[in-house]
Formats: C-alpha cells, sequence, structure tokens
C-alpha cells in the first residue's frame, strides 16, 4: 500500500489559455476542502493550449477575458494562501494600487517600512500575477524589472502590454 500524503498531484490541476501578450498557466488545488487558485504563470504564446477542468479553472479563464476586454476588471477569486510575512504585505500593498495608475518600489517599501529591493523580490515571486497586479509597480527610474530574472525581456514585455492595457503608459 502507497504511503498517503496530505497533497497529492491529483490534487492538483492545470490548464493553459490564451491570453493577448501569449498564454496562461492555471493551477487550481484543494486546500483543507475548498478549491483555490495554486498559481498563476505567464507562458509564451507557443505553448499548447489545455481546457480548464474543473470549475474554478473555468472561472479563472472568464475572469481573466473579463480584464482582458475591460482592465477596470476587479478579479474574484479564492487563492491559495502562501508566501512570507513581508510577501502578503507586499502584495497586500500592491492591491491597494488603483487601476491606470502606478507606485515605485521606493514608494511602496516606504509605506510599509521595507526596502525597496525585499519589495522587488516579493513582486517577483508574486504567485497570482494579473490578479495581484505587481506590474503596477515600477522603478523610479522608469518600467523596472517583472518577475523572474532568467527571462527579463519576456516577462518586461507582458509588464508593458499589461501598463497599456491599463492605459498607463
Amino acid at each position: 500500500m502507497a504511503p498517503s500524503h496530505s497533497k497529492s498531484s491529483a490534487d492538483l490541476q492545470y490548464c493553459v489559455i490564451q491570453a493577448p501578450f501569449g498564454c496562461l498557466g492555471i493551477e487550481t488545488g484543494m486546500v483543507e476542502g475548498s478549491l483555490m487558485v495554486s498559481k498563476i504563470d505567464y507562458l509564451p504564446a507557443t505553448t499548447a493550449l489545455i481546457k480548464p477542468q474543473n470549475q474554478l479553472a473555468r472561472e479563472v479563464e472568464k475572469q481573466c477575458k473579463a480584464y482582458f476586454k475591460n482592465p477596470q476588471f476587479q478579479f474574484e477569486l479564492p487563492l491559495r494562501p502562501q508566501g512570507t510575512e513581508h510577501q502578503n504585505k507586499v502584495w497586500k500593498s500592491v492591491l491597494d494600487i488603483p487601476f491606470g495608475q502606478t507606485s515605485t518600489y521606493g514608494q511602496l517599501a516606504k509605506n510599509i517600512k521595507s526596502g525597496a529591493r525585499a519589495v522587488g523580490t516579493a513582486c517577483g515571486a508574486n504567485p497570482y500575477p494579473l490578479v495581484t497586479p505587481c506590474h503596477r509597480v515600477v522603478s523610479a527610474q522608469g518600467i523596472g524589472g517583472f518577475m523572474k530574472e532568467d527571462a527579463p525581456g519576456f516577462y518586461r514585455q507582458i509588464k508593458i502590454w499589461l501598463l497599456k492595457h491599463e492605459g498607463v503608459i
């Protein structure tokens, strides 16, 4: 008999949907009896699409499409709690940046009594891009980086698309 695990891969479902800038990977899973979004990934346009297999994944797709049509759309999704205390403080602060506006890493850091680099690192670790709009956090000298450092061009182009979509640039 196989040992039981508290979180099996059978609990997680992954789908890939189209986005105007490429694709979105959406992972959903059970957390203490509730279906929640586990993560959202930005993926290249060449990624194979995978249809949403559960009601929550279909709802995420519906809400993403609504955002792509109307950048003022407000997401309402059950997100799996994760991240450090500092990351959660940053992500909560990012949610307070109004549509069509940006804040700098330094200003966000000042607001939460942190450092700009630590804010940037937390934004880069955001498991729910689009829903938690870290693209609205920019450098004092310009747009700044975005997400993972291993492919800055790809993610930076997504950040530019999102900021244009929201009328910021």
